[in-house]
């Protein structure tokens, strides 16, 4: 089906015109309705005209939560070319490795960036485009705002399949070692947008006064939000830093109504004398993911913020709320144990339980979850081994194991993919292994999730040093921070004589794990 987003979006923007719907408040930049329209619409005509970004053409995205919201959904879907969101977090040596990956035609970047990116970008032939003004004048760099000057905010006309047209890009932790790039259709965005409403408690959730919060970044999960608040009168609002103390001050503010946050996040929360200190009474739903909550931290957080929490399972490779867990949900949870579930399917998942031998498994036996909807995506971009080994008939074989049990609750027992979920982001085993491999005194590791209290798991690194080396664990965690950055680094490094090995030599990671989660209810956060 084809589909004019640009003309879509205008529909909404008469219908709210004047309304608040862009805040970015560390850049103190305020949009309507219509203004975000308008705007929205020179920037992909500036795509097209100045940049030269066309069909088949890519566009790369390293920015901050201000800047990327620009160039998000609601402006890749009025253009040709696709958009690539990277996370900003991550390393030199990740975003180089994407570069080189995606090969963008043009990369978007903080300001703050180009002393350290722009050799790279340049041997590799993108067009640099700074989001804010340089200090000094850069060679072969373009400004944005500069780039947007008498560019005609006029709806750019462009038609897109909604099926097929690759639009959207965003890169996965690799469990081979390197990331894998998703790769999405504007239905598969829709997708995200019409399970936002499908429940009754969503979609009381998101409405015309909604001031929805971004802490997260927008580049993952907390993103899938923009076009369910958009297309219901809604508010967007960003902060850049995860700075919880900014974000009290936000919330008082800006009249916060909706959030979305990492059970982590809201661990700290309750240990922060200033939100006690801020008004947060305007908060109505507090969505969170990655990991359920745990039932003491969450009785504390009703009991200081009232029955706000809206638990939200989903994935990169299947965008949208996938199961949900409501408000009313959590008020019995805690009897029912179902506290410790990821909630139910939401109307439109195709979810099965599979066992080793590709059968669905009997009620209430665990078995991998397997989920197909409008938002699974279609497969990797220029991955064809990896669509081939992920996807089957349309579905997407999570890694999870899980359960469903007799009332239709999604329990996460386990992970067949060696992932590691930490504070809410995703870091593969593989990858950190190839980093701490790669350091002169290692001769091999494990690396491993153990329970945190606070970020739910901690990546931890078990190493067996080569004969006659020395090397400090701290010093194992500086070379990973540097070579991976700083959120997939391990908390901590044990030394050790051996690893468990198979027959043939390989590392049995599960056999490190296990010890870590004896007695623990569940083998995953």
């Amino acid at each position: 089906m084809k589909m004019d987003f640009a003309r879509v979006m205008g529909q909404v923007a008469t219908q709210f015109a004047n309304e608040e719907a862009l805040v970015n408040i560390e850049r103190n930049r305020r949009y309507t309705f219509r203004e975000l329209h308008r705007l929205t619409n020179r920037i992909a005509n500036m795509m097209r005209t100045r940049l030269n970004l066309r069909r088949g053409d890519v566009a790369l995205c390293i920015l901050e939560n201000d800047n990327l919201s620009l160039l998000h959904a609601w402006t890749a879907f009025k253009g040709e070319a696709a958009l690539t969101h990277t996370n900003i977090r991550d390393a030199f040596d990740e975003h180089r490795w994407q570069v080189g990956f995606i090969r963008p035609k043009a990369v978007f970047i903080e300001t703050t960036l180009l002393e350290r990116y722009g050799d790279m970008l340049r041997e590799h032939g993108a067009t640099i485009v700074c989001m804010d003004p340089p200090p000094v004048p850069h060679e072969g760099t373009q400004y944005f705002w500069d780039l947007l000057d008498a560019v005609s905010d006029a709806d750019p006309g462009i038609q897109n399949d909604t099926r097929s047209d690759m639009l959207i890009y965003r890169f996965t932790g690799g469990t081979t070692g390197k990331s894998k790039c998703a790769q999405y259709t504007i239905d598969n965005w829709l997708a995200a947008r019409d399970t936002m409403y499908a429940d009754e408690q969503q979609s009381v959730a998101l409405n015309s006064r909604t001031r929805y919060l971004h802490i997260a970044p927008v580049s993952h999960g907390s993103g899938l939000s923009f076009l369910p608040t958009l297309f219901r009168g809604g508010c967007t609002l960003t902060q850049n830093a995860a700075d919880l103390k900014a974000w009290c001050r936000n919330v008082e503010a800006e009249n916060v109504t909706t959030t979305l946050m990492v059970p982590t996040l809201v661990s700290w929360l309750l240990d922060l004398p200033e939100a006690s200190q801020h008004d947060l009474s305007s908060l109505r739903t507090l969505y969170y993911g990655a990991a359920p909550m745990s039932p003491a931290r969450l009785a504390q957080a009703q009991q200081r913020f009232g029955n706000i929490f809206f638990q939200l399972y989903g994935a990169t490779e299947c965008a949208q709320a996938v199961c949900t867990l409501t408000p009313s949900d959590h008020l019995t949870a805690a009897e029912t144990g179902r506290l410790a579930s990821a909630g139910r399917p939401t109307a439109g998942i195709e979810m099965r339980i599979v066992d080793e031998a590709g059968n669905d498994a009997p009620p209430c036996a665990t078995g991998e979850i397997w989920l197909r909807g409008r938002g699974t995506i279609s497969g990797y971009y220029n991955n064809p081994e990896g669509t081939a080994a992920e996807f089957s008939d349309g579905f997407w074989k999570s890694g999870d194991l899980g359960y469903i049990d007799e009332a239709g609750y999604l329990f996460i027992v386990d992970r067949k993919k060696d992932v590691i979920i930490t504070g809410g982001f995703n870091v593969y085993a593989v990858e950190v292994e190839a980093s701490l491999n790669a350091h002169p005194d290692v001769a091999l590791s494990a690396v491993v999730g153990v329970p945190h209290d606070k970020w739910g798991e901690a990546v931890h690194a078990e190493v067996v040093l080569k004969a006659g080396a020395s090397v400090a664990p701290d010093a194992l965690i500086e070379h990973v921070k540097e070579t991976l950055g700083r959120f997939k680094a391990p908390k901590t490094v044990s030394i050790v004589e051996m690893l468990p090995v198979s027959a043939v030599g390989k590392v049995l990671r599960r056999r490190v794990r296990e010890k870590y989660w004896t007695d623990q209810p569940r083998r995953v956060s």
